[in-house]
């Protein structure tokens, strides 16, 4: 009995930067669609999956779709099938600017009417599943500017952020929730100083810790500098090529957080910093693909996913890796966009070479993701996976956009 005891008072103060409750954005779309959620059985499919991987938080993105109530509703059957089954929830609250997603303007100043009911589901959720649901994120690169569809201002996610906190104070949501807002490391204070606001100020003081996005994978285009082969190292073999430019990705996140740290510590305040997404897409036919950067393939992909884990592991940060399923509808009309390769299991139920010592430790045995058992990519072949792989841009050819 004192064990169930124990698992209903862990915490995010308990769970964040702790490497035995390791993190991991979770969607379950099978289809190119969100028309077609994922079922009950699939979601309980894909949560025996990742406990199987040493995963024991999940982070969500809206509450508008059936998905993450359906997910926490998966969560507490298999917690009643088995008392040692844990999985904990990072539920995400979508929020936008009004005129989001329509034929209008989008309004970046004034939120979207929706933001509100948005914000009810999460409480109403969080309140009902108290033991799974240990942390709220308001908004997911809500404050960007380059998210030119929707964002807002950070009074708008300060706003929702107190009432959060307001509601905890008065005893209507657990006092341990933890509350933040999830975004790219620029919209913290990381990147340019147009985000260094008095209302960024007063939300960093009211988040409970700092969710932050670190993507050296974008930005293998889009600042390439890091990523392209050093003058001199033009005729290293591929693998050296590959290795020292994935160890460059890994400063470049490392710096990105950095940024943050050192944004937040100038302010005078003290608040953890963790990772709410970095990930590394497999497949890409546009900007990390052959004909430009070179970054998506699986051996890129496994190597950033195992220096990942070991810099956040180490150094007591949780990391939200994104993500643990392909999920096809992300850039639906385009099969081979990178948005709809960032999984560490693909559509087939096949691990990805970054889990492939998994496969081999036998820890999915007896287990399936819509009727298939997890089997590797490539049939487990490292020199078929090699064969794909192509070493980052000299400088000579560094481009342009």
């Amino acid at each position: 009995m004192m064990l169930g005891c124990n698992k209903k008072s862990i915490t995010a103060a308990d769970i964040l930067g702790n490497p035995n409750y390791l993190a991991i954005s979770y969607g379950g779309y099978r289809h190119d669609t969100r028309d077609i959620q994922p079922t009950i059985a699939e979601l309980k499919d894909d949560m025996k999956l990742l406990s199987a991987m040493g995963i024991k938080l999940l982070r969500t993105y809206n509450v508008q779709l059936q998905q993450a109530s359906n997910l926490l509703k998966a969560i507490k059957q298999l917690k009643e099938e088995n008392s040692n089954f844990e999985m904990y929830v990072m539920l995400g609250a979508w929020i936008d600017c009004q005129n989001a997603w329509t034929d209008k303007t989008p309004n970046h100043d004034i939120e979207s009417e929706q933001n509100a009911g948005e914000i009810a589901r999460a409480v109403a959720l969080a309140k009902q599943y108290p033991d799974i649901v240990k942390i709220i994120a308001v908004g997911n690169e809500a404050m960007v500017h380059w998210a030119t569809n929707y964002f807002v201002q950070p009074k708008v996610i300060l706003k929702w952020v107190n009432h959060l906190q307001d509601l905890k104070n008065q005893g209507d949501l657990p006092k341990d929730l933890w509350i933040t807002s999830s975004d790219d490391f620029s919209s913290w204070g990381g990147g340019d100083p147009t985000y260094h606001t008095p209302d960024l100020e007063k939300l960093i003081k009211a988040v409970d810790y700092i969710s932050m996005h670190t993507y050296p994978m974008h930005n293998t285009y889009y600042n390439p500098e890091f990523w392209l082969i050093p003058n001199g190292k033009e005729h290293t073999p591929k693998e050296e090529q590959v290795k020292a430019a994935m160890y460059r990705a890994l400063e470049f996140a490392k710096m990105q957080y950095d940024s943050v740290f050192n944004y937040v510590k100038s302010l005078g305040i003290n608040k953890p910093i963790h990772i709410g997404e970095t990930g590394w897409a497999t497949t890409s036919n546009g900007h990390y693909g052959k004909n430009l950067s070179r970054a998506a393939d699986e051996y890129k992909s496994g190597l950033y996913y195992k220096l990942m884990r070991e810099w956040t592991n180490t150094s007591g940060i949780s990391c939200f890796y994104f993500e643990a399923f392909d999920e096809p509808w992300k850039d639906a009309k385009n099969p081979n966009g990178s948005e709809n390769h960032f999984g560490l299991i693909n559509l087939n139920g096949q691990a990805k070479y970054a889990i492939w010592d998994l496969v081999d430790k036998g820890i999915f045995n007896g287990l399936t993701r819509d009727g298939q058992p997890i089997t590797k990519t490539y049939n487990g072949r490292f020199n078929d996976l090699i064969k794909t792989v192509e070493a980052p841009p000299k400088v000579s050819e560094m481009w342009t956009h």
